[in-house]
């Protein structure tokens, strides 16, 4: 194997966190925020890219670091080795309710695609880059499934995904239709494509936005329930203007407010 080949276990139902087991001269990579705690003997640094072999000489790693850029990812991210004595340990968490995912490459062709955000850490020597799209639907309208991350090598990578998490056999030739934020990842062999909602009624008032993913089979493609754009919109549509309360708790809600003055014109 190109990667280093880690043990780990996961703890907890709605906010889990993967506990990775490294033997000596072992390690692991992350994306910066999801540490949570790590045994004494087990060296952090900051790496350029990856830090897969995959890309030679300095040229090839700018190109493969600078990738990520497109992401919305640093580029930089964290390796952790254990340089002590014996087995340590260390983990990291979810960033938000859900699920880990346990991606095991050697097992789906060397290759798995994701959401841009879904990726959460990774046995050292997994390259971690972005899959671009040939089809110009995509690029136009793909919304947040527009780019996609693509983990590839044969070591374990783990991923998050929001809410509770789908995951569906397609056959060949089985179409999936999929809102393009609700894809956590597939497997390679899937062929994945926009498509155009349609209808006035639904363009202008279904709230489920112009486009959904078409993911063709065959291969194995999850679902997550709570996309963090989703999250995040609701959370930001509850917090009251300027600072007031909406008043939910209240009889007269708004209108109290108008009679107490706080609303100006």
């Amino acid at each position: 194997m190109n990667a280093h080949e880690i043990d780990y276990k996961i703890f907890g139902e709605e906010m889990q966190y993967v506990e990775i087991e490294l033997d000596p001269n072992e390690a692991v990579v992350a994306e910066a925020g999801s540490f949570m705690m790590m045994d004494s003997g087990i060296d952090m640094d900051t790496i350029f890219g990856d830090g897969s072999n995959q890309e030679k000489g300095i040229l090839g790693k700018i190109f493969s670091a600078g990738k990520r850029v497109l992401t919305g990812e640093s580029l930089f991210m964290t390796a952790f080795l254990n340089a002590g004595q014996g087995k340590k340990q260390i983990s990291f968490a979810s960033p938000y309710p859900g699920k880990i995912l346990t991606i095991d490459l050697s097992e789906v062709q060397g290759k798995f695609i994701c959401q841009k955000d879904a990726f959460l850490c990774a046995a050292k020597g997994v390259s971690i880059g972005i899959e671009f799209s040939k089809k110009l639907g995509r690029g136009l309208f793909g919304g947040e499934g527009f780019i996609m991350q693509k983990l590839e090598g044969d070591g374990l990578a783990f991923v998050h995904a929001g809410g509770t998490l789908a995951k569906k056999q397609l056959v060949e030739g089985e179409v999936l239709k999929v809102d393009t934020g609700c894809i956590v990842g597939f497997t390679q062999t899937v062929d994945y494509d926009i498509e155009f909602v349609g209808g006035i009624k639904n363009t202008l008032f279904g709230g489920e936005g112009l486009f959904f993913a078409t993911l063709r089979g065959p291969g194995t493609v999850y679902i997550q329930s709570l996309p963090f754009s989703r999250l995040a919109g609701r959370v930001l549509a509850s917090i009251p203007r300027g600072g007031k309360d909406k008043g939910e708790g209240s009889i007269l809600g708004g209108l109290g407010d108008l009679l107490d003055g706080d609303n100006r014109f």
